[in-house]
């Protein structure tokens, strides 16, 4: 591969203009279908929350097609804002390395990555401006005074602000993504980056909805609450796991299912596989990451996954006991599901990709439909009276 500086920002201006188009786009045809501030302001945080669901599944799309470093450059392609005008050099590191990580289709995988996350990024960007414009001030105090019921703290621009903070810093770490040569420990948090994004626009989405719609929180008892809030944090945790899993490439360490590599408990060293700073396939003191170090990856998502999948399964049994939350305890039942078969075709089918990002996507889905429900209720009002 030819010698290429990690940093350069020659077209970083290029490639912040076709973030700003594919983000003007949706900004312009939602101004014109939407004539109110609060319908504008929740199109665009839903619109904005889908297009980061699908910024994270075709980020997982990126790293298992191994196109990570399809553009060795930051935060062009060898210092051009399209692979279009680093073909030449593309060609060239073909020619150097036939089997390497650059290849044409692998740039224009990266890059389209990269355009897709400007884009949402100027979607942010906008809607933050425009929080800050209706609701900064006095301004949620006089939507409250035409009669529409909203509950100003929940409507804080604030929570924009913190978005806009959050993308800025899941830029910071996709730079590092391609200039720290897929060091695991960044990929993984670029990923947990990427589901947090996630989480933060699912929460606006929703205020932002019951603002538009003029309802009332669903209370629920503190216990049901912090049931969610356990699930939710014990799926993070497996989503890191996974994150691990993928970064590492150690899903097909086991290859078959329930047992691995047809023991209970297989050879493992989880003191070289959890080793966290260390570069790809490489042991913290330098030497190659052993085969049981990857098969501690494995096992110990998959041994977690049980526990999530219970937690899963029977919060969505409780949430159907609530009528007005039986569309999030279907959506939990069948996502946990979706996640279950998904992870096991993964095992037994030799990690096809298909599966490998929807496998990622249900994660994702998973986390917007707790946050989506935590931030859609309320503690009950005798609880906090009493």
């Amino acid at each position: 591969m030819q010698t290429q500086a990690l940093y350069d920002l020659s077209p970083l201006w290029q490639v912040l203009l076709i973030g700003a188009v594919l983000a003007c786009l949706p900004v312009v045809w939602l101004g014109w279908r939407k004539p109110s501030a609060a319908g504008r302001l929740q199109a665009l945080t839903v619109l904005t929350l889908f297009l980061t669901f699908d910024l994270v599944m075709f980020g997982a799309f990126t790293r298992l097609t191994d196109s990570g470093l399809g553009c060795p450059d930051w935060p062009g392609c060898y210092g051009t804002a399209s692979p279009m005008g680093a073909a030449p050099k593309i060609s060239a590191a073909l020619l150097t390395m036939p089997t390497g990580p650059v290849s044409h289709a692998k740039a224009w995988i990266e890059m389209l990555h990269r355009y897709l996350a400007t884009g949402v990024g100027g979607l942010i960007v906008v809607s933050n401006l425009a929080q800050w414009v209706i609701l900064a001030g006095n301004g949620v105090l006089r939507w409250r005074r035409r009669g529409v019921w909203i509950d100003p703290g929940s409507l804080s621009p604030w929570w924009a602000a913190l978005t806009l903070f959050w993308v800025a810093l899941q830029g910071a770490f996709g730079a590092l993504t391609v200039t720290m040569k897929l060091f695991p420990a960044i990929v993984t948090l670029h990923l947990l980056g990427g589901v947090m994004l996630l989480a933060l626009l699912a929460v606006q989405a929703v205020h932002f909805s019951r603002w538009h719609a003029g309802t009332r929180p669903q209370p629920l008892q503190a216990a049901m609450r912090a049931s969610i809030w356990l699930v939710l944090v014990l799926l993070g945790l497996q989503v890191a796991l996974g994150g691990w899993v993928s970064t590492n490439y150690a899903v097909l360490a086991c290859n078959e299912f329930p047992k691995c590599q047809g023991s209970w408990w297989p050879l493992m060293d989880f003191a070289q596989g959890f080793s966290v700073w260390r570069e790809l396939g490489m042991k913290a003191d330098g030497g190659f990451l052993g085969f049981e170090a990857l098969t501690a990856i494995h096992y110990a998502h998959r041994l977690f996954a049980y526990l999530v999948l219970a937690a899963l399964l029977a919060l969505a049994w409780r949430l159907s006991r609530v009528s007005a939350l039986r569309a999030p305890a279907r959506w939990l039942a069948w996502l946990a599901l979706a996640q279950f078969l998904t992870g096991l075709s993964n095992v037994v089918l030799d990690w096809p990709l298909v599966t490998a990002v929807l496998h990622t996507g249900g994660a994702a889905a998973l986390v917007v439909v707790l946050v989506w429900t935590l931030s859609a209720s309320s503690v009950e009002e005798q609880e906090l009276r009493s």
